[in-house]
């Protein structure tokens, strides 16, 4: 699709598009509608809530910072400008409507059920003033609305709503080609714009200083991102994937939590790397089927929009879960004794990120070994990851908690050291984010508890002062969590037959 410029045929009046987790210009359908039923666009971006958490979210809101001042200065080389303003969506349209006369408004749509009733609110309030409002699809592969199985109901499994999407929305349609200029109104007086730094999205402390070194947040760093990924690493992703150390994942997380890249424009790149579709090797399908767990995730938080706060699996209302601050703290400090759960944690803190493998091997810690609420786990990611994401959010930990859709079985309980073993054999992630024990020897680094004291003295490790002993031991919190999940299941421990999947 072309968008070639103004339908002076189609409307004589300005339109407002509404900037939300959309923050591109590229094959962006809604923005491409917009401008083409519009004698010129004015560009917002309004700063509320949308999640529905109303919980911190601090290394997101340093993203979203920098995201907003790449997409301003991309406005502006098109000959256009970002309006910043914030408040109540409805309300703040309303009053812009007013002041530049805009006859439309368009946005994308979202799935979250907070940012859906700011779509219904707005429609409703401009409507009142004859203003139209659309929302469009834009950061999605299929609409959730469409995406049901043969019974017409939601997916719960993934395999099965993999299978459809691929039958259904693959290969994406082509790209969308925006004008080289997004033309303002003619006679119509610039609304005012609020200073960014208004926004308040920088923190004072220094905490966020790493996330310069590891990110180019904007469409350029998304594009630069999956450029990279595409010529160095993509052949290698089923077997560098889960191995934390290596450099085998794209980190195009961020880019599409804040929409700076679409999914289409991802599968568009991995299949023009090979002449087009359908050609993709096993690798490529691989990658493919992560961004579908995350179209899955989004469908999730639509048609079950209480996940966001409950689990989707009710009896897990009735989990004994057991508070604990201390060991809460030490878990988010990266501070277990597990120094696999604590590089990870770590990484965390510094960067904003962390690797998938060890996402799940820190939050079935948390839930499994510690029996802590998912909604902890839920609520410090949603603080301390830039590409904080809710429906990801929800589904990862729903997931790892054994309460969501499609979820792990409760009773597959990480074991930490092997999982260390195993997917950093040489200690190298470890050694990075832990320094305080990167001088043990392989062998010991993944449980420095069983090195001799001679080992640890020579590397000057005092175990209780300079790294912590672990918190928990790990086959007792595995019995402790397996009688926790009897209470709601009103089963055993989980029987004999299970005993080779408990101990992963």
């Amino acid at each position: 699709m072309m968008v070639s410029g103004p339908n002076v045929h189609g409307g004589s009046m300005a339109s407002i598009y509404w900037f939300r987790r959309d923050l591109r210009i590229s094959d962006n359908s809604a923005l491409a509608a917009c401008i083409l039923a519009s004698n010129g666009v004015i560009p917002v971006y309004i700063h509320c809530d949308e999640s529905g958490l109303e919980l911190p979210s601090g290394a997101s809101d340093w993203w979203l910072h920098q995201s907003l001042s790449s997409l301003s200065r991309e406005l502006e080389l098109r000959g256009s400008r970002l309006i910043i303003r914030q408040g109540s969506p409805a309300d703040v349209l309303t009053e812009l409507c007013t002041e530049c006369g805009a006859s439309s408004v368009y946005s994308s749509e979202r799935v979250e059920p907070a940012a859906r009733v700011n779509e219904a609110d707005v429609e409703v309030a401009l409507a009142a003033r004859g203003v139209t409002y659309r929302a469009i699809l834009n950061g999605l592969l299929w609409h959730p609305s469409d995406a049901l199985n043969n019974a017409g109901k939601a997916f719960q499994v993934f395999t099965p709503f993999w299978k459809a999407l691929q039958r259904t929305v693959l290969p994406p349609p082509a790209p969308i080609i925006m004008p080289a200029q997004i033309n303002p109104p003619v006679n119509v007086v610039w609304p005012v714009s609020i200073p960014l730094s208004n926004l308040n999205l920088l923190s004072n402390s220094g905490w966020d200083t790493e996330f310069y070194k590891q990110w180019q947040p904007g469409e350029a760093g998304a594009r630069a991102s999956l450029n990279r990924f595409l010529e160095s690493s993509i052949d290698y992703y089923p077997e560098q994937r889960d191995f934390p150390a290596a450099k085998g994942v794209s980190r195009l997380s961020p880019h599409l939590a804040f929409g700076e890249i679409s999914p289409a424009q991802i599968i568009r790149g991995i299949y023009q790397r090979r002449g087009g579709p359908p050609i993709t090797t096993d690798a490529e399908t691989a990658y493919v089927r992560q961004i579908a767990w995350r179209e899955f995730a989004a469908h999730l938080l639509w048609h079950f929009p209480h996940t966001l706060k409950s689990p989707l699996r009710q009896e897990y209302d009735k989990f004994p879960w057991q508070p604990d601050d201390a060991s809460l703290i030490a878990w988010q400090t990266g501070n277990t004794g597990y120094p696999m759960v604590d590089a990870g944690m770590r990484e965390l803190w510094a960067t904003g990120w962390m690797h998938n493998r060890v996402r799940m091997l820190v939050a079935s810690f948390l839930v499994k070994h510690l029996l802590i609420d998912w909604k902890e786990g839920a609520s410090w990611f949603w603080d301390t990851l830039v590409d904080a994401d809710p429906a990801n959010n929800t589904l990862g930990w729903q997931w790892t908690a054994g309460c969501g859709a499609d979820a792990a079985p409760y009773f597959r309980i990480f074991n930490p050291v092997l999982q260390g073993q195993r997917f950093d054999p040489d200690g190298s992630y470890i050694r990075k984010w832990i320094p305080e024990i990167s001088s043990l020897a392989a062998v010991y680094i993944h449980q420095p508890w069983m090195a001799p004291q001679s080992v640890l003295a020579a590397c000057g490790i005092q175990l209780g002062a300079t790294y912590p002993y672990p918190i928990v031991d790990h086959n007792e919190a595995r019995q402790r969590a397996l009688q926790s999940l009897a209470v709601i299941t009103g089963s055993r421990s989980g029987g004999s037959n299970l005993e080779g999947t408990l101990n992963l």
